[in-house]
């Protein structure tokens, strides 16, 4: 069982392309090699490989990164599944978790989501999907300062607020405020009730 993340950036045509397209770019390749595990096409949009239960940290991590370009956000498509056929280019791959995703997305566009789950599992999608509404209603307010700070501790968790302060040049109470704005630890609790419910397929 495998996990693909197929997402698009909202409004990129209102923004440079050069502003974020590296720094993407930059992040999926921290996590592996392209084509074969990831790839961005037709400009805006990209699709990744990954373990299942890495997947929601990866998907709150791209999340974080679009979210601190102003005016930017990014729709993401998780489908659970299988792989039948393995490609040299992750776009020519094959099976129900790329199914399950690419489907999701044109599904999620037309009603205004920008996260959602599709697994072989009726219960699970059910129970993550409500959760991830919830969920969203945070993610999407974000303002670029907190999805700064959540990019941050989501990267390196074993950052303290102090060194976070002088890596953002702002002060250790300022970091505080925006931690406890950007609801981290409820984050973290998030991704370890996804982890539990994923283990369940």
């Amino acid at each position: 069982m495998i996990a693909i993340i197929t997402g698009d950036i909202i409004n990129s045509q209102k923004s440079d392309s050069e502003l974020w397209l590296p720094k993407l770019k930059e992040l999926l390749e921290s996590w592996s090699a392209a084509p074969e595990n990831w790839e961005i096409y037709r400009g805006d949009e990209f699709q990744l490989k990954c373990s299942v239960d890495e997947v929601f940290r990866k998907a709150l991590l791209l999340k974080s990164l679009i979210r601190t370009f102003e005016n930017l956000d990014v729709r993401l498509a998780i489908g659970i599944g299988n792989e039948v056929f393995r490609s040299e280019k992750i776009t020519e791959s094959n099976g129900s978790a790329y199914v399950n995703s690419g489907r999701l997305l044109t599904e999620i566009k037309s009603q205004g989501k920008t996260l959602s789950i599709q697994t072989e599992n009726d219960k699970v999608n059910r129970d993550l999907n409500i959760l991830f509404k919830w969920a969203s209603l945070d993610f999407d307010s974000w303002t670029a300062a907190t999805a700064e700070i959540i990019h941050q501790l989501l990267r390196n968790s074993e950052l303290t607020q102090e060194e976070l302060a002088r890596e953002l040049n702002i002060t250790q109470s300022s970091v505080s405020q925006r931690v406890k704005r950007a609801n981290f630890e409820l984050l973290q609790e998030t991704d370890q009730f996804f982890r539990k419910k994923i283990s369940e397929l």
